[in-house]
């Protein structure tokens, strides 16, 4: 079970929920990064890259019996703000096509480097997947 919290007279988020609760089977999937399963980068380019890490992150979560609609929280390293700012259009198609139109609690963070010197963004995230 999953319910998004929303604290009343808050303004509605987009993109994120403020909060989620849920119950299950709880699973935790380590930073994920855009390189395929073989560990290989095709591209450097950043839309592309969390696609990639999207995909990861549902395999992973798969794996464990989760579906993208059991992700309940994300937390977001990237390199460049102002790209990922830039490119928020095209990130959320991105987003949508590989998540569906589910929104976990979300949280974003620019930072000055990743372990991966091709990674543009890394992604952590939880899954709640049902008993």
């Amino acid at each position: 079970m999953i319910e998004i919290l929303q604290p009343e007279g808050w303004a509605k988020p987009i993109g994120y929920a403020n909060g989620v609760a849920a119950r299950g089977k709880t699973i935790f999937i380590a930073g994920q990064i855009g390189w395929n399963a073989q560990c290989m980068f095709e591209t450097d380019d950043l839309v592309a890259q969390i696609r990639q890490t999207l995909q990861n992150i549902v395999a992973v979560a798969a794996a464990g019996g989760a579906g993208p609609e059991h992700i309940v929280s994300m937390t977001w390293f990237l390199l460049d703000r102002k790209e990922y700012s830039a490119r928020l259009k095209e990130i959320g198609a991105v987003y949508r096509d590989v998540m569906g139109r589910r929104f976990p609690a979300m949280t974003a963070l620019q930072v000055s480097g990743l372990i991966e010197d091709r990674a543009k963004v890394e992604i952590q995230a939880i899954a709640v997947a049902p008993d």
